[in-house]
């Protein structure tokens, strides 16, 4: 079938069932529900938002942006849009030829509309000039091991047919590979849905917490992926480097002899939290010592934890990147210009560390931590779909501005997070950021010992993972 045809005939079929959608929506609505859920869920704090292939606009219409944009190939489809979605712009455009559509956007959808393109590469290369570097574009499709159980249910009049269209079988890792030749990144891959069908609590068990399970998660009917534009940046920026400091005091002069020079320029922010052992006036020393050679701020905490000391200095941060070096320099401060470089250059948008790779250093870590970190490394790859191999590394980077929407955006979590670990990672995954980990060598403390129990807050590390998987996974 040549490329016109087919596009004509998908033309076709759009017109002929655009005065039946509606029924065939309701016809699913359970479906249909869970899938703007998911998507509402995913796209948080934007301002732009475009769906390729809208329909008459159901989906669209849930969101709240300042652009509400909707294109689709058929005109009958866009004009019943119109109808019931005054907010949004509808466009007949066809996506895969050359159109006209002004600005960049936040997020793109391309909702279970996938599998009707010609030329699925050519319709992500032309959806390229419509994205910026924060852009997220969101493809759901169905899973086709449903193809022929969707089959059934289309004879039985419980689907909208698709006649004489025949569907491309993508899998993820043919998205995947089409996204990449067409200049994006996959951050994140998973499916959703088992039993598609509203039977009062059954349903809700199943798909909220049986269709999360590895192994039968394969089994889903919506599979979805999410990718970002690549645009590799290599401009030196300002560092924000905030050392979060309790009872450290032999460390803090270090720590500034011990940061290499790289960026813009740098500044170090030191929160100091309660010590009992002099290190605020040990800061104020260092700083007075170095203040012709860095800049050097300090601050005092009013509450209490790490994670409270990294927003505050976060917040006093003025830096394009925001870095976090804890001060037992556990994890070498040399290391830092690697993850400047991760950062800047566009492979990642949240850097962290990972003490996991190399030989640990004799005594830097008890049998027990590398037991539970271990676990956490299993728990958190499942709980957010990617590999991660460290989670409490102390060293993490990310960008101000990313850190301002996790801020503005932490009433979905709550402030739960003490360590600060979690809180950001957590946040990263919410916004679907770039993840990235790099090895550290992770060294013993030459001065004091750690501020962390093992029991206590290891206790406390798995009441998060456990709060976290209602916010994240079993949605």
């Amino acid at each position: 079938m040549n490329f016109k045809k087919n596009k004509n005939n998908v033309k076709a079929f759009m017109d002929l069932e655009a005065g039946n959608r509606n029924y065939w929506i309701k016809r699913a609505k359970y479906y249909y529900s869970d899938l703007s859920n998911f998507l509402i869920k995913n796209i948080s704090s934007s301002e732009s938002i475009l769906e390729v292939g809208c329909g008459i606009g159901n989906l669209i219409g849930k969101f709240k942006a300042k652009r509400l944009v909707g294109v689709d190939i058929s005109q009958i489809m866009i004009d019943e849009a119109k109808k019931n979605n005054p907010e949004v712009e509808f466009y007949n455009i066809n996506i895969e030829s050359k159109f006209q559509l002004k600005g960049k956007f936040d997020q793109i959808i391309i909702s279970d509309t996938i599998g009707y393109f010609e030329d699925v590469q050519k319709v992500f290369t032309n959806l390229k000039p419509l994205t910026h570097s924060g852009t997220r574009i969101i493809i759901t499709y169905q899973n086709f091991l449903w193809n022929w159980l969707l089959s059934i249910l289309e004879i039985l009049r419980l689907k909208m047919p698709t006649k004489n269209i025949k569907l491309n079988w993508l899998e993820i890792e043919d998205i995947n590979n089409l996204l990449r030749l067409s200049g994006f990144e996959v951050v994140k891959t998973g499916r959703r849905m088992l039993f598609p069908i509203n039977i009062p609590l059954l349903s809700y068990f199943i798909n909220k917490y049986i269709a999360n399970l590895p192994l039968i998660n394969n089994l889903c009917l919506t599979t979805y992926v999410i990718a970002r534009p690549l645009e590799p940046k290599e401009k030196e920026v300002g560092v924000s480097i905030i050392i979060p400091a309790r009872n450290e005091k032999g460390n803090i002069e270090e720590a500034i002899n011990r940061l290499p020079n790289f960026g813009a320029w740098q500044e170090i922010i030191f929160v100091e939290g309660h010590s009992s052992d002099g290190t605020y006036e040990e800061i104020k020393r260092v700083s007075q010592k170095y203040r012709g050679d860095y800049i050097i701020k300090y601050f005092r905490q009013e509450g209490k934890g790490k994670g409270d000391a990294v927003r505050k200095g976060f917040d006093k941060a003025k830096g394009e990147i925001l870095m976090i070096q804890d001060a037992d320099l556990t994890a070498p401060p040399e290391d830092l210009p690697k993850f400047y470089n991760a950062i800047v250059t566009g492979l990642g948008e949240f850097i962290n560390g990972s003490r996991l790779v190399y030989p640990l250093e004799k005594d830097s870590m008890r049998f027990l931590n590398i037991l539970g970190n271990k676990i956490f490394s299993i728990l958190f790859s499942w709980l957010l779909s990617q590999r991660v191999k460290d989670t409490l590394c102390g060293t993490k980077v990310i960008s101000k501005e990313n850190w301002k929407k996790i801020s503005a955006n932490r009433k979905y979590f709550g402030d739960f997070d003490p360590f600060g670990d979690f809180d950001l990672i957590f946040g990263a995954t919410k916004l679907n950021l770039k993840y990235v980990e790099i090895p550290v060598r992770y060294k013993a403390r030459t001065y004091g010992s750690t501020n962390i129990s093992r029991f206590k807050h290891g206790l406390l590390l798995i009441k998060m993972v456990f709060f976290a998987m209602g916010k994240i996974k079993f949605v």
